[in-house]
C-alpha cells in the first residue's frame, strides 16, 4: 500500500520541478526569477515536514502523509489559477503549499525503513524509492501531452503538469487516507504505520540530545548539501535547455532521464548501504555529483545528449546521497525522536535546496552555466570529505 501510494504521488513531482520556472519566466519574462518557484517548492517541503513530524506522532504516520497529499492538492489548483491571472506571487504561494505533496513522496522512505528493521533497512528505503520512480519518470515526458491537454480546456499550456499533480496526488491520499481507517487490516506493522500513533510525543530537548548522538548532525548535513546541489542544478536545467532551442517533448524527456537516474538505482543502493555501510554509499553519491558538476563546467549546452548524461549522472548521485544519508540518520538516532528527526532532515533538505534554487538565476547570469557547475562541484566535495571530518571531530572531542 505504501509504495503503491507512493508510486502515484511520484507522479505529481514533476510539476513544481520541471514547470515552475518556465511558468515563472514565462509571466515576468526574466530568467532571474526562474529558480524561485521550486525555491517556495522546497521550502514548503520542509514547513510541511515539520507538521507531518508532529501528526506522525498523534495520528500515525498513514494520516500524516495523506494530510501532505491534500496540501499538494491545493498548492497545484493554486498554481493553476496563478497561470491564468499572470500573477508570480499567487505561483510561489501554491508552489508553497505544493511542497506538501512533495514531502509525502519523499517521507514516505522513512516509514519503509521501519519496516524493513534494521537488517533490511536500506533495502527498504530503496525499494519505497524505487516504486517513486514509476511516477516521476513518466511525468515529466507527459510536459508535451499534458500542455497540450491544458490548451484544450481552455488553460496555459504549462498549468498541465499541475493538472496531473492534483490527480495522482489525489489518488495517493485517498489510498493512504482508507487505509488509515481500517490499519489493523495490513498487519502490526500497518497497523503502527497507517493508523497509530508511532510514539510518545517528545520534548525538544530529548529531540536535541537524540540529534547529538552518533552522526545525526553529519548526517543532516550531508542531506542538505546532496539535496541542494541537484535541485539548484534542476532549478535552471529546462530554462537552459529551452533558451536553447530545445522543444518541450525534448525537455521533458532530458528532465525524465535525470529522474530515471534519481530513483531507478535504489534497489541497488539500498542493497549496498546494507552490505557495505550506508556511509560509504553516500560518499560514492557525493563524488558521482562532483564528477556530474565538473563535466557540466566543460559541457556544450547545444549537446542535448550530453547534457542528458550529466543530469542523469547527477541524478545517480543524489539518490546514492538519499539512501546513504537516510539510513545513517535513521541509524543515529533513538527509537523515539526518529520521526521528529525525520522531519528536521527534510527540513535541512528543504532550506538548503531552497537556498540553492533561489541563487541559481543570478548565479547563471553572472556566470552562466558553467559557474552554477563549479559551485555545485565544490560543495559536493565538501559533503565527500564529510564522514572523515566527522570521524576527526570525534577523535579529537574523546582526547579533549
Amino acid at each position: 500500500m505504501l509504495a503503491l501510494a507512493t508510486a502515484f504521488g511520484s507522479a505529481g513531482l514533476a510539476a513544481g520541478g520541471t514547470a515552475g520556472g518556465l511558468l515563472a519566466v514565462e509571466i515576468t519574462g526574466t530568467q532571474a526569477v526562474a529558480g524561485l518557484p521550486i525555491g517556495a517548492l522546497i521550502i514548503g517541503q520542509a514547513l510541511s515536514a515539520i507538521l507531518m513530524a508532529v501528526l506522525t506522532h498523534r495520528s500515525g504516520r498513514g494520516r500524516s502523509l495523506a494530510i501532505g497529499y491534500l496540501l499538494g492538492i491545493a498548492g497545484a489548483a493554486i498554481v493553476a489559477l496563478a497561470a491564468v491571472t499572470g500573477s508570480l506571487f499567487v505561483l510561489l504561494v501554491g508552489s508553497l503549499l505544493l511542497g506538501g505533496g512533495n514531502s509525502a513522496v519523499f517521507l514516505a522512505r522513512y516509514a519503509a525503513a521501519e519496516i524493513g528493521g534494521e537488517a533490511v533497512r536500506g533495502k527498504a528505503i530503496g525499494a519505497v524509492l524505487f516504486a517513486a520512480s514509476i511516477g516521476a519518470i513518466a511525468s515529466p515526458n507527459l510536459l508535451g501531452p499534458s500542455s497540450q491537454l491544458a490548451t484544450v480546456l481552455n488553460l496555459p499550456a504549462l498549468t498541465g503538469l499541475y493538472l496531473v499533480a492534483i490527480l495522482c496526488f489525489s489518488a495517493a491520499g485517498l489510498l493512504l487516507a482508507v487505509a488509515s481507517l481500517r490499519p489493523r487490516s495490513h498487519g502490526q506493522a500497518g497497523a503502527a504505520l497507517l493508523g497509530q500513533r508511532t510514539a510518545q510525543a517528545v520534548s525538544s530537548r530529548q529531540i536535541v540530545s537524540g540529534l547529538g548522538q552518533g552522526s545525526a548532525w553529519t548526517c543532516l548535513l550531508l542531506l542538505a548539501i546532496v539535496n541542494l546541489v541537484m535541485v539548484a542544478v534542476m532549478a535552471i536545467a529546462p530554462i537552459q535547455l529551452d533558451r536553447h532551442g530545445t522543444d518541450l517533448n525534448t525537455v521533458g524527456l532530458v528532465v525524465a532521464i535525470h529522474v530515471a537516474g534519481m530513483f531507478l538505482p535504489s534497489p541497488l543502493s539500498g542493497w549496498l548501504a546494507d552490505r557495505i555501510g550506508a556511509w560509504a554509499v553516500a560518499r560514492a553519491g557525493a563524488l558521482s555529483i562532483t564528477a556530474a558538476m565538473v563535466t557540466g563546467i566543460l559541457l556544450d549546452m547545444d549537446d542535448v545528449l550530453a547534457m542528458s548524461a550529466m543530469l542523469f549522472l547527477l541524478g545517480v548521485g543524489w539518490n546514492l546521497g538519499i539512501v546513504g544519508g537516510s539510513a545513517l540518520l535513521v541509524t543515529s538516532v533513538p527509537s523515539s525522536v526518529r520521526p521528529s528527526a525525520e522531519g528536521i532532515g527534510e527540513v535541512a533538505m528543504g532550506l538548503a535546496a531552497g537556498t540553492g534554487a533561489a541563487l541559481a538565476g543570478p548565479v547563471v547570469l553572472a556566470g552562466g552555466f558553467a559557474a552554477l557547475c563549479a559551485m555545485g562541484a565544490l560543495m559536493a566535495a565538501t559533503a565527500a570529505m564529510l564522514p572523515f571530518l566527522a570521524s576527526g571531530y570525534r577523535h579529537v572531542k574523546r582526547r579533549s
